[in-house]
């Protein structure tokens, strides 16, 4: 790195960092500066193996990232460490991730999740996983070996970080030994089945949108929700189950109920709804919602009823929602994030068996 001063260039000064601690704080507080963003979501994590691994962090795929400081030139045994870490931290499961993340941070998983990511996490967490070394640089040996293990499918890298000087300011340079934007080895991860949240058969979550003539209050005084107007809408509230619980959601607004689903699916023109101790024809209802759209006719178009009974229905101004908890875009899909489970629980008052 050069300083232009008039037309000549002044190489920087290049020397050690003071402490292999101020690379890992420089890391622990802004992990972007590996060119992606990341969580932090473990800081010297203890492993059944001894040595603790310096910094666990995850991406806005729930993949984990292992990084391992070295200061200086690194050793051919650093390369067998991070691998020694890679075996570990491949068969984590999802609740394992979790339980080392709220360890470390100050808040819930989830809610740290969507302050660095925007959304929440992901139902599968630890999918594929990322070993990197940090270091100043590598000797030519541990070069060849990571190179030669990346060939294989191991998904292990080295970033280097140069620490320059100039005129009392600092900087640090950034370089891989692989360009990012070669094709990254997927690693050998354990059983799926343990890093996808837990199902528990009953739960499922809705989004009522307000878009295309839908209304909220409508559904909640007749009892129903509602989707449509194409097919990527269509296709998952056709697929709500009879007797499955639902949890309501409306887009950028928050939770507003909880039911069961008491019949099947039907077209708008078709669907029944339980209101007065009796089944009716929704669309003889008065309803302050339009629910017809064009090319109806295929069912793809169609806006699709599925009958509820109301466990808690509540008005939209008085929508529940907290930083972290799951949104989708589907009409429909099985809810699993427990985070968000035990938070409606909780404010709809609703036992495990109800």
């Amino acid at each position: 790195m050069w300083r232009i001063d008039g037309d000549e260039p002044k190489p920087l000064t290049t020397s050690v960092l003071p402490a292999e601690k101020d690379l890992h704080g420089f890391l622990k507080r802004d992990p972007s500066l590996l060119g992606e963003r990341l969580l932090v979501i473990g800081s010297e994590v203890i492993t059944p193996y001894g040595p603790r691994l310096d910094l666990l962090a995850i991406d806005a795929e729930g993949n984990l990232n292992l990084l391992e400081l070295k200061r200086d030139k690194t050793p051919r045994e650093v390369v067998a460490q991070v691998l020694d870490y890679g075996s570990w931290a491949s068969t984590l499961s999802r609740d394992d991730v979790i339980d080392i993340a709220t360890k470390h941070l100050d808040q819930p998983f989830e809610a740290a999740f969507e302050d660095v990511f925007g959304s929440a996490p992901p139902d599968e967490l630890n999918g594929d996983l990322s070993l990197t070394i940090v270091a100043a640089e590598l000797d030519a040996s541990s070069e060849r070996i990571v190179d030669y293990l990346r060939g294989f499918g191991v998904p292990v890298n080295a970033v280097f970080f140069s620490y320059l000087e100039d005129d009392g300011r600092r900087y640090l340079a950034r370089s891989w030994l692989t360009a990012s934007d070669d094709e990254t080895p997927q690693g050998i991860t354990g059983s799926k089945s343990s890093k996808r949240a837990a199902w528990n058969g009953t739960d499922w979550y809705v989004s009522f949108g307000g878009s295309l003539g839908r209304r909220w209050d409508d559904a909640r005084r007749h009892g129903f929700v509602s989707a449509g107007g194409g097919r990527f809408y269509t296709q998952s509230i056709r697929a709500l189950p009879e007797g499955a619980r639902i949890w309501v959601n409306i887009p950028g607004t928050g939770y507003v109920g909880v039911g069961r689903t008491i019949g099947p699916p039907r077209r708008f023109s078709e669907a029944l709804v339980y209101t007065g101790g009796e089944w009716v024809d929704l669309a003889e209802q008065p309803l302050e919602g339009t629910y017809v759209h064009p090319g109806e006719e295929d069912d793809d178009n169609a806006e699709w009823v599925v009958p509820v009974a109301w466990l808690d229905a509540r008005a939209e101004r008085d929508a529940f929602w907290e930083k972290g908890m799951f949104g989708n875009q589907h009409s429909a899909c099985k809810l699993r994030q427990e985070f968000t489970l035990g938070r409606l629980a909780d404010h709809f008052d609703i036992d495990e068996g109800e």
